[in-house]
């Protein structure tokens, strides 16, 4: 009996993979299946109807079943298709996905790094994805509305219609203090409450409408901050105040507070957007030009960097303007750590990662309930050394070096956990 033609096309050379030829001994039909002939390269496996492991013998060319001796090691090691046991388990990842960009983020959130891809015959996972992705149809990809949202991010329609929602809540802010700051001296107390209760809310929900869309929209079911936010913009307005109160021991006359900080921070949430809107173009473009995960994440940390230095820079004269609006106020360095830390929570919630953004809120949350609360304790008979760390914090910045500290601390370590965690490409498959 003649020797039976070969079903697939192999390129002339031994395959890195293939054991080293068998002597014939039989006929060609007698001849194990990494004997005589090079074994098929993984990407002519591909192309075939790629059995199952286990699922029995192969049908050959002329129909006849060629199957490999038990006693063949190369028959008793990993299937021949390791990526197809990978695709069955991620299947609805697979599916979803718009580009092989989401599937190389999905595959490092669930643990597949460069290294475990060997283990799939790739040299990285972006090859991975692409390969996975290639192999789904492309009817199935994902939702039909899908690229179009991918798209849209892109639009400048779209990014017209979050910048104008970007813009409310200083615009509302702005507003408010105007109007307050018309009638002061022609209504009555009563009635100003009832003004600066109306412009809060106002503000309040300008800035529900610009966190709902753009950049800064977070994920459903992301973290609860509001309790955390309320709290830390009160204290930027009261906390001082408040503060002086305990040390002086007691009230020494009418202290409205100081809604500088209030307005500086409305008016920066349109920056605050754009920083963020940087950060992920350009964090994506990086994504799409690297072809492994340690080189995505040295790329995107500079542009990291980048933006946050951009909102730095442009909260700066927006504090001066908010000061200038208020006697001259100037530019407290609490008011300023409290910008940067709600821009990196929100940029981390955005992203995904609402968990440490929550962590540090409610840190600088303890930490300002914490001081006033240490020199009440202080005055308690032989608990005057719980006073003592406040009053020398107090004696060296005054009463705002509780909030900077509280603030700036929270800010520096969620900027290390963020160069950490917007580093890794699961963080973007969203934008």
């Amino acid at each position: 009996m003649g020797r039976a033609p070969e079903a697939l096309d192999v390129p002339d050379g031994p395959s890195p993979a293939a054991e080293p030829p068998a002597p014939a001994t039989g006929t060609a039909t007698d001849a194990p299946a990494g004997g005589g002939t090079a074994a098929a390269p993984v990407a002519t496996v591909v192309a075939t109807a790629e059995p199952d492991a286990g699922a029995g013998p192969v049908p050959g060319a002329d129909g006849a079943q060629a199957a490999a001796p038990a006693s063949d090691p190369a028959a008793r090691r990993a299937p021949a298709d390791p990526v197809r046991a990978l695709l069955r388990h991620h299947r609805e990842l697979c599916e979803r996905a718009v580009d092989p960009l989401e599937i190389a983020a999905g595959l490092e959130a669930h643990g597949i790094t460069d290294r475990a891809a060997a283990r799939y015959r790739h040299r990285d996972v972006f090859s991975l994805a692409e390969e996975l992705y290639a192999r789904v149809p492309r009817a199935a990809n994902g939702p039909v509305g899908a690229p179009a949202e991918g798209r849209a991010a892109h639009d400048p329609g779209h990014r017209a219609a979050w910048t104008l929602h970007v813009l409310l809540p200083g615009a509302a802010c702005l507003a408010a203090v105007g109007v307050l700051r018309a009638t002061e001296g022609v209504l009555g107390t009563g009635a100003r409450n009832a003004l600066t209760a109306a412009g809060a809310l106002l503000v309040f929900l300008a800035l529900r409408s610009a966190l709902a869309t753009g950049p800064l929209r977070a994920p459903a079911g992301s973290g609860r901050t509001a309790l955390y936010t309320c709290w830390l913009l009160g204290y930027a307005v009261y906390g001082e105040d408040l503060l002086a109160l305990v040390l002086g021991g007691g009230a020494d006359g009418h202290r409205p507070g100081t809604p500088a900080p209030l307005l500086g921070l409305s008016l920066a949430v349109a920056p605050a957007a754009w920083c963020a809107h940087f950060f992920a173009v350009h964090a994506r473009r990086k994504l799409g030009g690297s072809r492994a995960l340690e080189e995505f994440g040295a790329g995107v940390r500079p542009v990291l960097l980048t933006g946050v230095a951009l909102f730095l820079a442009a909260l700066l004269p927006l504090m001066l303007l908010a000061g200038l609006g208020y006697g001259g106020y100037g530019v407290p360095l609490s008011a300023y750590a409290l910008g940067l830390l709600f821009f990196l929570a929100r940029l981390e919630t955005a992203h995904g990662l609402p968990a440490p953004a929550v962590t540090a809120l409610a840190a600088a949350c303890a930490v300002e309930a914490a001081a006033p609360a240490l020199l009440l304790g202080g005055r308690l008979p032989g608990l005057d050394l719980l006073a003592r760390p406040v009053d020398v914090l107090v004696a060296a910045g005054g009463t705002g070096a509780v909030p900077a500290l509280a603030c700036g601390g929270a800010a520096l370590a969620l900027l290390a956990h963020a160069a950490v965690a917007l580093s890794r490409a699961s963080a973007h498959h969203r934008h």
